[in-house]
C-alpha cells in the first residue's frame, strides 16, 4: 500500500528539487490537497457504506487555508523565498533569453526581479544578444534576408527590438568597414 505524505513533506520535496515561487508551489500543493481529500472521502464512503462527506473534507477553502498556512510557515523558516526564486530563474535564463522573456516568465510565477537584478539584466542585454546570435548563426548576416531571420530569432528569444536593431546596425557597420 502506498503511504500518504503530508503537505509539508510534499512541499519540502518540491523545494529540495529546485526553488519554487509561492504561486507555483501553492498551485501544486492545492492539487495535491484536493486529491488527498477526494481519496479520504472515497475511503470513508467505502468503509461506512454511506456516500456522505466529512464536514472538514467537503470545504474546498479548508484546503486553501491549510496550504496558505504551510506556505507562510515555509517563508518564515527560509525554505520558500520569491526573491531567491527570481534570482535563480534569472541566473538560469540570462545566458539564453532576453529581458522581455525573463520578465514574462517571472510574471507568470507572480514574482518581479529586484531593482538591482533588473538593472544588471538591462546593462548586459546587448552583450547577451550578441552571444546568443553568434552561438546560433556564427558569421554575421550577409544579406537583408539573413539579418531579418536573425532578428526574428532574437525577438523570439525575448530580446528587445531596440537592442536587436543596435546589434544588427553595429554588425552591418563592422562588415562595411572590413
Amino acid at each position: 500500500m502506498k503511504t500518504e505524505r503530508s503537505l509539508k513533506s510534499r512541499a519540502l520535496q518540491l523545494l529540495s528539487q529546485r526553488d519554487q515561487s509561492r504561486l507555483e508551489l501553492r498551485r501544486k500543493l492545492l492539487r495535491h490537497a484536493a486529491r488527498e481529500r477526494a481519496a479520504r472521502r472515497e475511503r470513508s464512503a467505502s468503509l461506512s457504506g454511506v456516500a456522505g462527506e466529512d464536514d472538514d473534507d467537503s470545504d474546498p477553502s479548508a484546503a486553501a487555508v491549510e496550504v496558505d498556512t504551510l506556505l507562510t510557515w515555509l517563508e518564515a523558516n527560509g525554505f520558500l523565498s520569491d526573491a531567491r526564486f527570481a534570482e535563480s530563474r534569472i541566473h538560469a535564463r540570462a545566458a539564453r533569453f532576453g529581458n522581455l522573456r525573463i520578465r514574462g516568465e517571472l510574471a507568470q510565477h507572480g514574482v518581479a526581479a529586484s531593482a538591482g537584478a533588473a538593472e544588471t539584466l538591462s546593462a548586459s542585454e546587448p552583450a547577451r544578444a550578441e552571444v546568443v546570435r553568434e552561438r546560433r548563426f556564427g558569421p554575421p548576416p550577409e544579406s537583408t534576408a539573413e539579418r531579418a531571420a536573425q532578428s526574428r530569432f532574437l525577438v523570439a528569444r525575448g530580446f528587445s527590438p531596440e537592442v536587436i536593431h543596435r546589434l544588427m546596425r553595429r554588425r552591418a557597420r563592422a562588415d562595411s568597414e572590413a
